[in-house]
């Protein structure tokens, strides 16, 4: 696909508008290697949680596409609405242009002043990565019953308030209930079909936005793959659904005003083409 038809580059894949042929006007997702992470003591550590790219995963495009093709498929067949038309290849796939969920700037002419581009949806069965670390005083692996989050999407995500969102005019407030439904149904979907090969899905996050040729309805964009989710072995539930093995799994540290939290039971992104495909 030619360069200038590169209509966005993200952290994992790159989005070009197809110019002629049967699928011309629609978009192609080309799902590249590149991974995001952290270092630790001078070590690259491949994490779906962080938003910087520290390298790539060969074959790691491939395996994202296929995975993103299995499941929106599986979410057509539960009434979920979404963009996606067709996979093409290994690592190519073929969805209807979206306008994701945003706002321009009120007064761009003022100095600082930026427009809110998207808006990414997390949401968490469990306490740990960021959530964790923004909230230290909760039990790590807490059940957290599928909260949402809102976050700015970015070189740097940014948690965004559900009250902020309305008193902005980013959203309405029947918007917000949707979306969070919408949110809530994707992940219990994705959840129990990880339940179903012995895995817990500790948390995710997906992308809604309004298809541009569609009636304005807010559906599911952007994919579902091994970076937007994070998933475990060994999930050992109380009563109330809290990790019973959190003390052997979870592993928090404190330099300075640091925190971090590595799940060590978590399962690596390349281990699910020979889970699910």
């Amino acid at each position: 696909m030619e360069e200038q038809n590169l209509v966005y580059r993200g952290k994992s894949k790159d989005v070009y508008k197809i110019p002629e042929g049967p699928h011309a006007g629609k978009y192609l997702f080309v799902f590249t290697d590149r991974a995001t992470g952290y270092l630790e003591n001078g070590k690259t550590v491949f994490d779906p949680g962080y938003d910087t790219v520290v390298g790539e995963i060969p074959g790691k495009g491939a395996i994202a596409c296929r995975f993103a093709t299995y499941f929106f498929r599986l979410l057509k067949e539960k009434g979920i609405p979404s963009h996606y038309i067709e996979t093409i290849s290994d690592n190519k796939m073929i969805v209807e242009p979206a306008t994701p969920l945003g706002l321009p700037a009120e007064h761009p002419e003022i100095a600082g002043s930026a427009p809110l581009q998207n808006l990414e949806f997390t949401w968490r069965n469990n306490a740990t990565g960021s959530f964790w670390r923004r909230y230290p005083f909760v039990t790590p692996c807490r059940n957290l019953h599928k909260v949402v989050e809102v976050w700015t999407k970015g070189d740097s995500d940014i948690l965004i308030t559900l009250e902020a969102l309305e008193e902005t005019g980013a959203m309405t407030r029947e918007e917000i209930g949707q979306s969070v439904e919408l949110v809530k149904n994707i992940a219990g979907i994705v959840s129990s079909e990880f339940a179903s090969k012995n895995l817990h899905v500790i948390d995710g996050k997906f992308e809604l936005g309004r298809l541009k040729y569609g009636d304005g309805k807010i559906v599911l964009i952007d994919e579902i793959s091994p970076d937007v989710l994070r998933v475990c072995r060994g999930y050992a539930p109380d009563k109330n659904g809290h990790c019973t093995v959190f003390r052997e799994c979870a592993v928090t540290r404190l330099s300075g005003e640091k925190r971090t939290i590595k799940n060590q039971n978590q399962v690596a992104a390349a281990d699910f083409i020979d889970i699910f495909l």
